[in-house]
């Protein structure tokens, strides 16, 4: 599964993770991605996109 958001273009993070010994391990971040069916020029598809892009898609069509 791809772990990039079809609108945002949100995509993973790389960094350290630190021990209490302070020793430093390369670990990575992923958005919190869904598949989900949305509407694009007029046509429904499948795409994945993170949860804060659906969250400001649920306010648009609200309003």
């Amino acid at each position: 599964m791809s772990k990039v958001c079809s609108i945002c273009g949100k995509g993973s993070m790389s960094g350290n993770k630190v021990s209490h010994s302070n020793i430093k391990t390369k670990r990575s971040w992923t958005p919190n991605v869904q598949k989900v069916d949305i509407e694009i020029d007029g046509k429904v598809r499948n795409a994945y996109v993170c949860t804060r892009c659906l969250r400001t898609m649920k306010k648009a069509d609200k309003e």
